[in-house]
């Protein structure tokens, strides 16, 4: 399997400093100086990993999937290739601008845009956290986890499973179909929910303890309307997290101790438990969807239901890891 990890996300939004008074007063990301209508923002050695581009409000501009080699990104180019999806080699100023060797552009089958690159840049200064954390969980376990509202997620099954290699985790029928992949240790990097429409739903950042979670939440809820999902725990990943309301309409999931498997032996399997043990609730949602999924709750409660205490392996991070040692 040619892809490793999700490497960036590319936002478009006009409302570049209300992204970036979120991403690193509450979220905790660096702000990288880019200048004009781009911010863009790091978790860890990496150059960037979030991309939010003023140019306009359309959303995701891309998701940026790494893969090990260029021999391995000509791979992935052929097959899509002869698959009939249209592949365009990136410019070296676009490889510039996303701070790669490398790498391709391509769509899945209901438009939304993907690239997939080799040989990330690494910043030559330390991650300096926007609000004091611990830290994001990154390194081989990738930027995240990205999750896409889709019109049917049966059609888009073929392109993500078997064209890009991404490995099925789990998959709930009700009251939605959804979709979670893996493509390392993370229980998911993609997931996609047929919620027959098209847009991002949320994309996910981990940190590496629980207080950061507990101490953000303190943060979204000084102001209105921030937070999206009550502070809860999932079923299948068994991440601890909170969703906040984005200035583009999606949601931020900010979480700890995310479940890691073991891709060599994982076998998939369907869900019925819902995609949450407690909290979450969805205040978004009208009362009436939000009594459907606090019932689901309830019943994985008065049956027993519960996810192991977390085994959480110290942070993989090379500004930690250099901070420590200065110490």
């Amino acid at each position: 399997m040619e892809i490793t990890a999700l490497g960036y996300i590319g936002i478009l939004s006009s409302q570049l400093d209300l992204w970036s008074g979120m991403a690193t007063g509450l979220l905790g990301m660096e702000q990288v100086d880019r200048g004009g209508k781009v911010r863009a923002f790091r978790m860890d050695d990496r150059k960037q990993r979030l991309i939010v581009d003023g140019s306009s409000d359309a959303g995701l501009s891309v998701m940026g999937w790494e893969v090990a080699t260029h021999d391995e990104l000509d791979r992935l180019a052929a097959r899509l290739d002869d698959h009939g999806i249209a592949v365009t080699r990136g410019t070296r100023a676009l490889a510039d601008q996303r701070h790669v060797e490398e790498l391709i552009s391509f769509r899945d089958p209901e438009g939304n845009p993907l690239e997939a690159f080799c040989k990330p840049a690494l910043a030559s200064s330390p991650f300096k956290p926007g609000r004091p954390i611990s830290g994001f969980r990154t390194g081989a376990l990738g930027m995240g986890h990205v999750v896409l509202s889709v019109e049917d997620v049966e059609p888009l099954l073929p392109f993500y499973r078997d064209l890009l290699g991404f490995k099925v985790s789990d998959f709930g029928l009700k009251p939605y179909k959804l979709y979670f992949f893996h493509v390392n240790g993370r229980h998911h990097s993609f997931a996609m929910v047929g919620a027959g429409r098209r847009a991002l739903h949320h994309f996910m950042l981990e940190v590496g303890q629980l207080d950061d979670v507990g101490q953000g939440y303190d943060l979204a809820q000084l102001e209105e309307g921030r937070i999206a999902y009550t502070l809860g725990r999932h079923t299948n990943d068994h991440m601890t997290s909170f969703y906040v309301n984005t200035p583009s309409g999606f949601f931020v999931e900010y979480g700890w101790a995310g479940r890691v498997i073991d891709p060599a032996t994982w076998q998939p399997h369907e869900t019925f438990d819902g995609p949450s043990l407690w909290g979450h609730e969805r205040l978004h949602m009208p009362e009436e969807q939000r009594k459907r999924m606090r019932d689901m709750r309830l019943s994985a409660a008065a049956r027993g239901i519960r996810a192991p205490d977390p085994n959480v392996a110290a942070l993989n991070c090379a500004w930690l890891d250099a901070a420590i040692a200065r110490e």
